[in-house]
């Protein structure tokens, strides 16, 4: 498996892995994605089985504000590259590659990078189900969200 970050022809195998993990009504739409790789493809990260197809992705903008807001997840305006704060949107993974590290290996790999580049930190929200998996990557939780993404 390999991981890379994304390009523009990425776009329909990104919005197709996100209709298989979310619900209609959850799931990011094409021009959703369409909108985020122009504006901050470095910040999707891919993984690929040994031949090529996309079968995890993370992805999420870099902004100066601490919180995950909802408007973000539709207005890739809110990226600033040299924003202090990693935010993830999703964390998607194929549902026949799940309980198999893939989307750990993403999100450590995110975590990663955020450091390198200095961030102070990743945030995102997740189904109250998920808090401790996310907290085995350092993740902690500030609570009830008022989002409608978590």
């Amino acid at each position: 498996m390999r991981i890379r970050t994304a390009v523009m022809a990425d776009l329909a195998a990104v919005t197709a892995v996100e209709a298989a993990c979310f619900p209609e009504a959850e799931a990011a739409k094409e021009q959703d994605f369409f909108e985020r790789l122009k504006v901050y493809p470095n910040h999707f990260w891919l993984l690929e089985d040994e031949g090529g197809n996309l079968i995890s992705f993370v992805n999420g903008l870099v902004t100066d504000e601490p919180s995950l807001q909802d408007e973000m997840y539709s207005d890739a305006s809110f990226h600033n590259e040299q924003g202090a704060w990693q935010m993830i949107f999703g964390v998607n993974t194929l549902p026949r590659y799940r309980r198999r590290g893939c989307a750990e290996k993403l999100l450590r790999r995110c975590i990663e990078t955020a450091r390198s580049e200095g961030r102070k930190g990743v945030v995102l929200t997740c189904k109250a189900e998920l808090a401790h998996y996310y907290a085995k990557f350092g993740f902690v939780s500030e609570g009830v969200s008022e989002s409608t993404h978590g």
